[in-house]
């Protein structure tokens, strides 16, 4: 916007990831989460994932119930080249330190 010769701008929204792990799980039924390489039942299904395995999301908001994640070794973890997909967002819950 651009009120008397100056620019005005909002700021830059910064995002540093948020962690979840896997939970809600049914253990009476398959018991993983699968990491697919998109957001829909129809794409190819990467690994699966157990009760309690750490992620981390990059983007803050999901795309139609389904959030593009890495799959980390342990929660906290930084750098590294992590296995990357999408998981249901119903299946993972926010890590609050």
């Amino acid at each position: 916007m651009l009120i008397a010769g100056f620019l005005l701008t909002t700021p830059a929204f910064s995002y540093d990831g948020q962690e979840y792990v896997v939970c809600r799980l049914n253990p009476n039924g398959d018991n993983y989460l699968s990491l697919r390489t998109c957001g829909s039942t129809r794409c190819r299904e990467i690994m699966r994932l157990g009760p309690n395995t750490p992620l981390r999301s990059w983007e803050p908001y999901g795309q139609s119930g389904w959030r593009q994640v890495d799959v980390l070794p342990y929660l906290d973890a930084r750098g590294g080249n992590y296995t990357s997909g999408w998981v249901f967002e119903r299946y993972i819950c926010e890590v609050r330190y």
